[in-house]
C-alpha cells in the first residue's frame, strides 16, 4: 500500500497512465503494459481502479487534450474504466460496425482504433467473466508476440472461463509469426478446447500471415517542381504496392484494409493525419513492408511538401527499422525520404533507424544509396540534406559500433562501413547525371563524404564515374575530393 492506502499495484497503474498520456503514449512496450494492466486490474478491482484513475481523467476534463493519437487513445481507455458500467448510452459507445475505411494508407489505425475500442466497450459494458490479461500484449519490444506466450494466455482464459475479443486476438495473431512454430507450441494449440482453438493452431502452423508480393512503381508523368499546394507535385515520388493477401474473413472487418491488394498511385486526401506513429509498426512487426507501403506517401512529404503539417511521426521510422520482420524497398523508401525530410526529427529520425538496421545486418546500402540518387534525380530529395544527413548517420553509426564492439558485416568500419556502400551505389547515378547534364553541378560535400568514409572503413575498388572526374584537368573541389575517394579506393 502507499501513504494514501492505495494498493502500490494500482497506483503504478495510475501513474502510469499519468505519464504517458501528458507525453507522447510511450514506446511500443509501456503502451501496451498499461492497456493489459487496466484491463486485468479491472477485472479484480474495477471500483478501486476507477477511483486512482479519475484523477487522470479528469486532468483532462477540459477542451484541451493530448498532443498525440496514442495518449489519446489511452485517455479514452481511462475514461472507460472510470465510468460506472453501463453508464453511457449505447449510441454513444465506440466501436461497432460504423466505421468507414476512407483511403489506402489508414489500415494501421483501424486495426489500432478497433482494439482500443474493445478495450473500452469491456470496461464500459461489463464483461461477465473478467479478461485474465490481453492476448496481444508484446513479447518483444517491437510488438511480437511469441507463439508459446500466446498459447499460454489462452490457456489462462479457458481455465478462467473467458473468451477472446476479436481485435485482440486478431492483433495477436497478427503479430505471431516469422517461421516455424515449435513442436511442443504447436500440440498444446492443437489442444485447447475455446473454440477459437483450431484458428490458432491453424494460424501457427501456417507460420502466420504470408508475406504480399509488392511492386516499385514512380509516379506518372514527367517530374515538376515542387510546389506548397498539397498534390500539386507529379512524377516526384517512388511508391511501392502490395498483393492481396488471404484469410482476411476470419479477422474483423477493421482488419481487412490490410489484406487488401495496395495500390499506391491511388491518391487520397487523409495522407496527412498524422497516421505515422511508432504502433503502426508494431501492428504487423513480422512485415514491415506492409506497413511501410501504406505509409509512403506520408514519409514522402516530409520531403517534398512545405509546411508544418508534414512535420511529426518522427518516432515511425526507427520503430519500422526495430520490426522483426525483413525490411524491404518500401522499408528503404521510407528511409531515404526520412534522410532528406525537412524537419529536423525527421531527419534525426531516419538517421536512428538507418543505424538500428545497419547494426542488425538489415541496411541494404546498395539499394538505399540507388533509391536516394533515383529520387534526387526526380527533384523530390535535395542532395545537400541528404548529404548532411548521411554525414550524420556516419557519425552516430561509428559511436554505436565503438559502444557495442560491434565487428563483421557492414559494421566493422563503424560509421565508415554503414555509410561507404550506400554512398557507393548512390555516386554512379549522380556523377553520371551531371555528365548529360540532368544535374548541374558535382555536390564536392558528397564526394568528400565519400572519400572519408572509403578511408575510414578499408574500402578498395572502382566507382563507376569517379576515375573519370578524377581525371579532368583543374583544382576545382569536386575534382580534388574525386582523386582523393580514387586514391584511397586504389590504396594497396
Amino acid at each position: 500500500m502507499d501513504g494514501k492506502g492505495v494498493p502500490a499495484g494500482l497506483a503504478a497503474v495510475a501513474d502510469s497512465a499519468a505519464e504517458l498520456i501528458c507525453g507522447d503514449g510511450g514506446s511500443v512496450r509501456a503502451y501496451e503494459e498499461l492497456l493489459d494492466a487496466v484491463v486485468r486490474r479491472a477485472g479484480r478491482d474495477r471500483v478501486g481502479l476507477a477511483e486512482v484513475l479519475r484523477p487522470v481523467a479528469d486532468h483532462w476534463s477540459g477542451l484541451h487534450r493530448p498532443r498525440t493519437r496514442a495518449a489519446q487513445r489511452l485517455l479514452a481507455v481511462v475514461r472507460a474504466a472510470v465510468q460506472p458500467v453501463g453508464a453511457e448510452p449505447r449510441a454513444a459507445r465506440a466501436g461497432g460496425g460504423d466505421w468507414l475505411e476512407t483511403c489506402q494508407h489508414e489500415a494501421a489505425r483501424l486495426v489500432i482504433d478497433e482494439r482500443v475500442a474493445e478495450v473500452c466497450g469491456w470496461l464500459r459494458d461489463g464483461v461477465t467473466v473478467p479478461m485474465p490479461m490481453l492476448l496481444a500484449a508484446p513479447s518483444r519490444a517491437g510488438g511480437a508476440v511469441d507463439p508459446r506466450d500466446l498459447v499460454m494466455r489462452l490457456t489462462e482464459y479457458e481455465q478462467a472461463g473467458a473468451r477472446p475479443g476479436p481485435a485482440d486476438l486478431g492483433q495477436a495473431l497478427l503479430r505471431c509469426g516469422g517461421g516455424p512454430v515449435d513442436r511442443e507450441v504447436l500440440r498444446a494449440a492443437a489442444e485447447l478446447t475455446l473454440p477459437e482453438g483450431p484458428r490458432v493452431a491453424a494460424w501457427l502452423r501456417q507460420g502466420g500471415l504470408p508475406r504480399p508480393e509488392w511492386t516499385v512503381e514512380q509516379e506518372p508523368g514527367p517530374p515538376q517542381p515542387p510546389s506548397r499546394r498539397r498534390g500539386a507535385r507529379v512524377g516526384r515520388r517512388v511508391l511501392v504496392g502490395t498483393g492481396e493477401l488471404p484469410g482476411r474473413g476470419d479477422f474483423p472487418r477493421t482488419f481487412w484494409p490490410l489484406f487488401r491488394r495496395f495500390e499506391p498511385l491511388i491518391g487520397c486526401r487523409h495522407l496527412l493525419l498524422g497516421h505515422r506513429e511508432r504502433h503502426a509498426a508494431a501492428v504487423l512487426p513480422w512485415h514491415p513492408e506492409i506497413v511501410a507501403a501504406r505509409m509512403l506517401a506520408e514519409v514522402a512529404a516530409t520531403a517534398d511538401q512545405d509546411g508544418p503539417g508534414n512535420a511529426g511521426g518522427a518516432e515511425f521510422l526507427p520503430a519500422l527499422a526495430a520490426s522483426e520482420g525483413p525490411p524491404g524497398p518500401a522499408v528503404h523508401l521510407a528511409l531515404a525520404y526520412g534522410l532528406g525530410a525537412g524537419p529536423d526529427a525527421d531527419r534525426e529520425a531516419a538517421v536512428a533507424a538507418l543505424t538500428a538496421l545497419a547494426a542488425r545486418d538489415r541496411l541494404d546500402g546498395a539499394l538505399l544509396g540507388g533509391e536516394l540518387a533515383r529520387l534526387v534525380l526526380l527533384g523530390t530529395l535535395r542532395l545537400p540534406v541528404v548529404t548532411e544527413s548521411l554525414r550524420a548517420a556516419a557519425g552516430t553509426a561509428s559511436a554505436g559500433a565503438a559502444g557495442s564492439g560491434a565487428v563483421g558485416g557492414r559494421t566493422a568500419g563503424g560509421g565508415a562501413g554503414v555509410v561507404w556502400p550506400v554512398l557507393a551505389a548512390a555516386l554512379p547515378g549522380l556523377l553520371a547525371a551531371v555528365r548529360a547534364g540532368a544535374l548541374p553541378r558535382h555536390h564536392p560535400p558528397l564526394l568528400s563524404l565519400a572519400a572519408d568514409c572509403a578511408r575510414d572503413s578499408g574500402a578498395r575498388g572502382t566507382v563507376v564515374g569517379v576515375e573519370e572526374l578524377a581525371g579532368r584537368p583543374g583544382s576545382s573541389q569536386a575534382v580534388r575530393e574525386a582523386r582523393r575517394l580514387r586514391n584511397t579506393l586504389a590504396a594497396a
